[in-house]
């Protein structure tokens, strides 16, 4: 009985995972990574999964800093990775979208125009979105699958495993219930 529950907990183990503690440390491409003026000069993408990230990374987090925006790409793509959520970034991204005020993110849901008006904020987005879909190390967020700002303080976010701050975001990571015991 308890031998079957662990193998039921291991298949909740996502590649994310396995990678977040085998990946070296030390990457020097991260360092370039969170630089704008790098991210700025990559051509633009017009994948429809790069293309949905890059407008929720735009919506949820333009005023934050770079590693803020990429914060918000890993919280969207550890979801990818997790069974209870859609399979695909746009799945997640429009997760509940025809809920008002009752989606997995904000602005997908709000009632307004998602239209992404200003210039640099979205090629940045996009750039981020384009490097993240790529396969970029998820290393800032800890595995988190929840965020939310600090203005508000939703209530799953008493059970959740806090895994960090990024400007006026707070993130989380679901817990793992690994037996039944």
């Amino acid at each position: 009985m308890a031998l079957s529950t662990e193998r039921a907990a291991m298949r909740n183990v996502t590649p994310t995972m396995v990678s977040r503690v085998t990946s070296p440390l030390n990457d020097p491409a991260a360092i370039r990574r969170y630089d704008p003026h790098v991210l700025m000069s990559l051509p633009q993408s017009n994948d429809e999964q790069v293309r949905c990230l890059q407008e929720a990374i735009y919506h949820e987090s333009r005023g934050e800093d770079i590693y803020g925006q990429f914060a918000v790409a890993e919280v969207i793509l550890n979801r990818v990775d997790l069974p209870n959520y859609p399979a695909d970034v746009c799945g997640v991204v429009r997760q509940n979208a025809h809920r008002m005020n009752a989606c997995q993110f904000s602005y997908a849901c709000d009632g307004r125009p998602d239209d992404m008006t200003e210039g640099q904020a979205r090629r940045l987005a996009g750039a981020i979105a384009q490097v993240m879909v790529s396969g970029a190390p998820r290393e800032l967020t800890d595995g988190a699958t929840h965020f939310h700002t600090t203005a508000v303080r939703p209530r799953w976010s008493r059970s959740f495993e806090r895994t960090g701050q990024f400007g006026s975001h707070l993130f989380y990571r679901e817990p793992v219930r690994l037996s039944s015991n």
